[in-house]
């Protein structure tokens, strides 16, 4: 196999500087995010309102938090923004404080990061890709009553299987997790991005279950990471108070509190971003399944696994051969368990989309 450097979905100053090419002729397939950027309406009122930067935002958030509740449908008094999910991870491991977590994998990384700044132990109940990557909610459950957890992280949709958990399971392993007394978080980062984010969203689980938090963020649907808005949803208002109180006070500058309102309320944005994706993801999934080359999965969210089907090939031959091409795609090969050869690549314009696929169809 080759000798090679690993990326990460945003780091494309590393990779162009390593493959001497220039930021403007990348297409970034690695970074997951909305391909048609920021709103006009947003881009336009941040503009015109840049004045918000002089006062300090209200440090209830209140404005905010009204307009997410009508957005997510959870009850104003249930919901904590904050500096993007990454913070609200951290507060919310921190105000746990779990003695023994289980992280459903493979996944994010920044999970296991914040945990190992704690006491607490941890372990990974990996998805098998004999199943798909489809969850065995039963067997999990099992995993969980055997090892005396208090803990259970979620990324749903997951990263970077792109495969989720329907309300029907996910209503099984919360009504377990209560009689275990096991605390779940839930990072929906990308429920959006599902086909129906009715059957995947828990966020209408938060007021039944009180050992539950779901986090939400603008980094990726709405396109702006650099905003570092997100928000938690729970209906254990102790631990959103206990969260709140470690929470550097005004964590959200008043031009992301400013700027969020409007995200929520874009319908016209969301309805043209849903179509986009739902359409250009059935496309590419589509043509990469009838291929030969490539085993896909199932996918919710807003990109795609692949498993590179041919021996003699590699996910870095893959990259490489993409990223000559301007198309940067992730080789999986940092994520823990994914025992192959795997890529995954977000959906992007159609002409883009068309360009990479004409690529992995022809490598």
């Amino acid at each position: 196999m080759n000798t090679k450097s690993v990326f990460h979905g945003s780091d494309i100053e590393k990779i162009c500087e390593y493959y001497h090419l220039k930021k403007e002729e990348i297409t970034n397939f690695g970074a997951n995010v909305n391909p048609l950027g920021l709103p006009d309406s947003v881009r336009k009122a941040a503009a015109d309102h840049i004045d918000v930067l002089s006062s300090y935002p209200d440090r209830a958030y209140t404005s905010l938090r009204n307009v997410i509740s009508g957005y997510c449908g959870a009850v104003p008094d249930s919901i904590l923004p904050g500096n993007g999910t990454s913070e609200l991870i951290a507060l919310l491991i921190e105000s746990r404080k779990p003695k023994r977590a289980l992280i459903l994998g493979p996944t994010y990384s920044e999970y296991s990061r914040e945990l190992a700044f704690t006491e607490s132990t941890q372990e990974c109940y990996y998805l098998r890709e004999t199943d798909d990557f489809v969850l065995d909610t039963d067997d999990l459950c099992r995993t969980l009553a055997r090892g005396d957890f208090d803990l259970l992280i979620l990324c749903n949709p997951n990263n970077p299987t792109s495969s989720a958990i329907c309300r029907e399971n996910m209503e099984q392993l919360l009504t377990f997790c209560q009689n275990q007394d096991i605390f779940v978080m839930i990072d929906e980062t990308y429920v959006e991005f599902a086909p129906d984010v009715s059957r995947i969203t828990a966020v209408p689980f938060t007021e039944r279950f009180p050992d539950l938090c779901v986090l939400r963020g603008v980094s990726k649907f709405f396109a702006a990471p650099g905003m570092r808005l997100g928000y938690a949803v729970s209906g254990n208002r102790d631990l959103l108070r206990q969260m709140k109180a470690k929470q550097i006070p005004w964590s959200l500058n008043s031009m992301g509190a400013f700027a969020g309102e409007l995200l929520f309320q874009d319908t016209g944005y969301i309805a043209r971003t849903r179509r986009l994706i739902l359409t250009e993801r059935d496309r590419m999934y589509n043509a990469l399944s009838r291929s030969g080359k490539y085993k896909v999965y199932t996918p919710y969210a807003n990109f795609i696994l692949a498993k590179i089907l041919e021996q003699e090939k590699t996910a870095f031959d893959v990259f490489e051969t993409c990223i000559k091409n301007g198309l940067m795609i992730r080789d999986c090969s940092s994520f823990q368990s994914l025992e192959g050869e795997f890529i995954r690549f977000c959906v992007m314009m159609p002409e883009d989309n068309s360009r990479l696929l004409d690529t992995l169809l022809s490598f």
